[in-house]
């Protein structure tokens, strides 16, 4: 499978250092895949018609070898990882992505080789996804490799769906399942069994484009779960100005996070670490219980209740409906 062919990491690139302008012909251009936004990369801005009817949608992402990825990580996945993992951002909002900008920080005396790789996954999920490069940046560090993507997205005038539109008595409905993305990455640490499916979750999440439509039609509020199901589900509350109440033992999971959690003494911390553990990169919402019958029919997918939102403030997290102390709801940026 090609998620498994070795290709240049960081580590050991003897290729001459490139040149900036040699880098964005030789490089970086072919990404922009003709986008006349883009200008050939040959100003410092992109410029692009408004369309009428449409709202511009723009999300960041950014990840920093060793915090957000193992130093040793092939940089084809790293751009793949990279790019998907903006793009959920507007998957969540229904937007439909067009375009992307991108920021490159090379530590000193990186060569063509791990250029090359890092461009052969941009390349290759810019196609998947529909996606142009239209611009961006690129310097030398003498810290670690960094990228930052922001992506755009068009959604119809006034009806993005945000983190703030939840209301009391809604239910807390996520698709797929969860956990699978942070046992993928203490695989690829080596702390437990490799396992292609958990493996492939962690490097190459999916965003989930396919529920745009339902997102859009019957969701009052949505966030993608990558800091972790209880964190994003309790980021939705307080910008709801809600309580949200989330029911561990209706966790959906996965057949590979389910043997794990078999193994484990504690199976309500083993839970607890699945719904905290973030990179799962599903969509948690908010939706009527009225509306869950069409909800499900338009999303085509599997989805799940795992909870509600109520008066109130914070998260309450339950499992057999007895309340569980929770140390940390999921990932911290600070």
């Amino acid at each position: 499978m090609e998620l498994w062919t070795p290709s240049p990491t960081m580590n050991g690139s003897k290729s001459r250092h490139p040149g900036e302008f040699e880098s964005i012909a030789r490089l970086l251009r072919p990404l922009t895949r003709g986008d006349p936004a883009a200008l050939d990369l040959l100003d410092d801005a992109a410029v692009m018609p408004g369309r009428p009817g449409f709202d511009l949608v723009l999300s960041q992402d950014a990840m920093t070898a060793g915090v957000h990825f193992l130093p040793e990580t092939p940089l084809d996945l790293v751009g793949r990882r990279l790019l998907r993992a903006a793009l959920s951002d507007l998957a969540a909002k229904a937007s439909k992505p067009f375009s992307y900008m991108l920021s490159l920080a090379w530590p000193d005396g990186s060569g063509w080789t791990a250029r090359e790789a890092l461009v052969k996954g941009l390349a290759q999920d810019g196609d998947i996804f529909g996606v142009s490069l239209i611009g961006g940046d690129t310097v030398s560090t003498s810290g670690p490799f960094m990228a930052s993507v922001t992506v755009l997205g068009w959604s119809p005038a006034g009806a993005m769906v945000r983190r703030g539109g939840a209301k009391a008595g809604d239910l807390l409905v996520v698709s797929g399942t969860i956990g699978d993305g942070h046992l993928g990455l203490l695989a690829a640490k080596g702390e437990i069994a490799p396992d292609p499916h958990l493996l492939e979750r962690f490097y190459l999440p999916q965003p989930r484009f396919d529920l745009a439509a339902a997102i859009q039609d019957y969701a009052h509020a949505s966030a993608d779960v990558s800091d972790g199901l209880l964190a994003d589900a309790h980021n939705i509350a307080v910008a709801s100005g809600l309580k949200v109440v989330i029911d561990l033992d209706r966790l959906p999971l996965s057949k590979s996070a389910s043997v794990w959690l078999d193994a484990q003494v504690d199976g309500v911390a083993g839970l607890t670490g699945l719904a905290s553990g973030g990179d799962d990169y599903e969509i948690v919402m908010a939706v009527a219980p009225e509306a869950l019958g069409a909800f499900r029919v338009a999303a085509g997918a599997e989805v799940a209740v795992v909870g509600r939102f109520e008066a109130g403030e914070g998260a309450e997290v339950q499992f057999g409906g007895a309340p569980v102390r929770i140390g940390q709801l999921g990932w911290s940026h600070g």
